[in-house]
């Protein structure tokens, strides 16, 4: 079985957010603060380009398991790119108050989090992470 590429990795996050552009870097260092204090875990970085946060153990039927952060976010050239694990058909309520958005099947897009209600944004993720946990018990 191939081995998966986003892997927690021990380069360091603030090196990383070093060389993103000052806006961006702002929202990033915003959305540290938020999942840090939602999670309780410290940011590592996943592969090259994702800052997660915390991390479980999945098996799917077909006998492939890994290991994936339970929240995290990728700034991406456009935008930044948030990782709801669960998904978003129970948010539904919550997306319709966020704000500016596109949603793909995990992934929420954001240009900027001017864009969005920050407190939508934190009881979304908070939301995501109570539901990884009872999913995923350590």
């Amino acid at each position: 079985m191939t081995e998966l590429a986003t892997q927690a990795t021990d380069a360091s996050v603030d090196d990383f957010i070093a060389n993103i552009n000052p806006e961006k870097k702002s929202d990033c260092e915003r959305l540290i603060a938020i999942m840090q204090e939602i999670t309780g875990e410290t940011p590592t970085m996943w592969g090259s380009s994702i800052i997660g946060f915390g991390s479980y153990h999945y098996e799917y039927d077909s006998g492939h398991t890994g290991n994936a952060a339970i929240i995290g976010f990728s700034p991406r050239k456009r935008e930044l790119v948030i990782y709801i694990v669960p998904g978003f058909d129970s948010f539904q309520g919550l997306l319709a108050k966020l704000g500016k958005h596109k949603t793909g099947q995990s992934c929420l897009y954001i240009k900027r989090l001017s864009d969005i209600s920050m407190n939508v944004l934190t009881e979304l993720m908070s939301e995501s992470v109570k539901r990884m946990r009872s999913k995923y018990p350590t």
